[in-house]
């Protein structure tokens, strides 16, 4: 495939574990693991292999497995949501699941021995977890009002669905995408307001419609990015193409980029692996060419104008849909984060009012769509809703936050509590006439994606009287929706036990926030 006159000796710690075993190999050692427990196994299988039936070893939780899920376009069925909150429910005060900004669902509390039992459960609704971890495309996100928006261009589900179907095999696994040279993030759009952040992935498509001597009458298609990404290393968006697809070739495209990708993708130093060094090392134009060799056709040229021209919308709150007669509302998750009982009850309310549907966004929230107006002002006076709410406070409704030292250990600090406590203190203290996007992220691997963010807060070691405490690198100036571009490190190494007055004077100076009457201080 890569690299084949390198030896496997002077392969690095990764690639050398994929040339000794094939990750998917592990799909048939379920059962002999669980009977064996997770002491027992291999190392290599459990803290990477694994990795491709999407179970992560967690060495801060050890025995409490990590299972995360892949659901196209951030899309559920109420019985999907079920499944899941049964998996969660049996593990206690140890399980829960995440909402993460790929629109997908990560559960938590996992034990080895159940996985078996797992796997049958999510099969039967038709779930998989299959290579969503290491060196794989992961969760494919698109609009999540994909079907539901009036002004839509392009409904996304099914391109979403076809493009998983391909790199998964239907969801089987496929050995064809399970060795890339690192992992791979797609996302499609079909709206105007760039909901899925397509800047920030290794490959992307957004509206754009072509006239020209090949099209003399006006035709949607997608303008295509490459190269955007997050590591610790370095932070790139995406780059154009310069070139333009029709839905129907979208599929043919990424399988065309991905295979180039796979086949000539930069191996030997795991910190240049991503898309976006092998696009510099070649030069756009090179690379252009290259998939268009691979896709055995030439493409066309992007069109100038894309249709990304409205400011980003956060989905949360009752709206209209375009069908006559019912609505979508989006409920607030604080951080994500959901319970068994929570996730129970969605499915709930997705059922009794809705179109037994629940969608994903990648600011982590939920949609239940297909509410008819009859249905609404009961919908709204249930319970749930006073804890994922339609109306959040303004620096409440637009917090992010990765998973944190809690339960990932590559996370410097803890985000996820620290986050909605500090947001509570803000919100006290000052008065907002708009939200104002904070994100957090653990550890420079950027999961919380601070550089999207108003105010991106990146975990770090800090010191403070000569002792190392946790604190964090404050971003500025993240963009997101139309002309979206990352924001820059402002402020490093501030301790988190002093970092809300330092929020409240940048909310003060930047973002217009007024302290509250009743809050005085020295």
């Amino acid at each position: 495939m890569t690299e084949t006159a390198t030896t496997t000796a002077s392969l690095n710690k990764f690639e050398k574990l994929k040339a000794e075993k094939d990750g998917l190999a592990v799909k048939t050692e379920i059962e002999k693991f669980a009977s064996s427990g997770w002491e027992a196994m291999d190392e290599t299988d459990r803290d990477h292999r694994l990795k491709w039936v999407g179970v992560f070893f967690r060495p801060v939780t050890p025995g409490k497995f990590m299972m995360r899920m892949r659901i196209p376009n951030g899309i559920l069925t109420s019985n999907q949501m079920r499944v899941l909150a049964s998996v969660v429910q049996r593990y206690g005060d140890d399980g829960n699941a995440d909402i993460t900004s790929r629109q997908n669902i990560q559960l938590r509390g996992i034990r080895i021995e159940d996985l078996p039992d797992i796997f049958n459960k999510l099969s039967a609704v038709g779930l998989t977890s299959i290579q969503s971890g290491m060196d794989n495309v992961r969760n494919i996100t698109g609009d999540p009002l994909a079907g539901l928006d009036a002004d839509e261009l392009f409904d996304t589900r099914e391109l979403v669905q076809q493009i998983q179907d391909m790199i998964t095999s239907n969801g089987v696994g496929n050995p064809e995408f399970s060795n890339l040279p690192r992992k791979f993030n797609i996302a499609i759009t079909g709206g105007r307001d760039n909901s899925v952040h397509a800047e920030i992935n290794d490959l992307a498509f957004v509206p754009a419609f072509k006239n020209s001597a090949e099209y003399p009458v006006l035709t949607f298609g997608f303008n295509i990015l490459v190269g955007g990404f997050f590591s610790a290393k370095r932070c790139e968006a995406a780059i154009p193409l310069n070139a333009w697809v029709q839905p129907e070739d979208v599929v043919a495209v990424c399988r065309a980029i991905l295979e180039v990708y796979r086949d000539r993708g930069l191996r030997a130093n795991r910190q240049k692996s991503r898309l976006m060094w092998l696009i510099d090392e070649w030069g756009v134009e090179k690379f252009r060419s290259e998939v268009e060799k691979q896709l055995g056709q030439p493409l066309l040229s992007a069109t100038e104008q894309d249709e990304i021209n409205w400011e980003k919308r956060d989905h949360i709150g009752v709206y209209k849909q375009k069908q006559f007669g019912l609505n979508y509302v989006g409920l607030h998750i604080p951080v994500g984060r959901l319970y068994a009982d929570d996730m129970f009850e969605l499915a709930r309310l997705a059922e009794v009012y809705g179109s037994s549907e629940i969608r994903l966004t990648v600011e982590q929230n939920i949609i239940i769509p297909n509410i008819p107006d009859s249905k609404l002002a009961t919908f709204l006076t249930e319970n749930l809703l006073t804890k994922f709410k339609t109306q959040p406070e303004p620096l409440t409704r637009s917090l992010v936050s990765c998973t944190g030292s809690q339960f990932c250990n590559f996370a410097l600090i803890e985000t996820k509590n620290r986050a909605l406590e500090m947001i509570k203190a803000l919100e006290a203290e000052l008065k907002l006439t708009r939200p104002v996007r904070i994100h957090w992220t653990g550890c420079p691997n950027s999961c919380g994606q601070p550089q999207v963010a108003d105010i991106g807060l990146m975990g770090t070691k800090a010191r403070k009287n000569g002792k190392a405490v946790e604190g964090v690198d404050i971003y500025m100036g993240g963009k997101v929706g139309t002309e979206a571009h990352l924001g820059t490190c402002v402020t490093k190494g501030v301790p988190c036990e002093d970092l809300q007055p330092v929020l409240r004077s940048l909310l003060i100076e930047h973002f217009g926030a007024r302290l509250q009457r009743s809050s005085h201080h020295n």
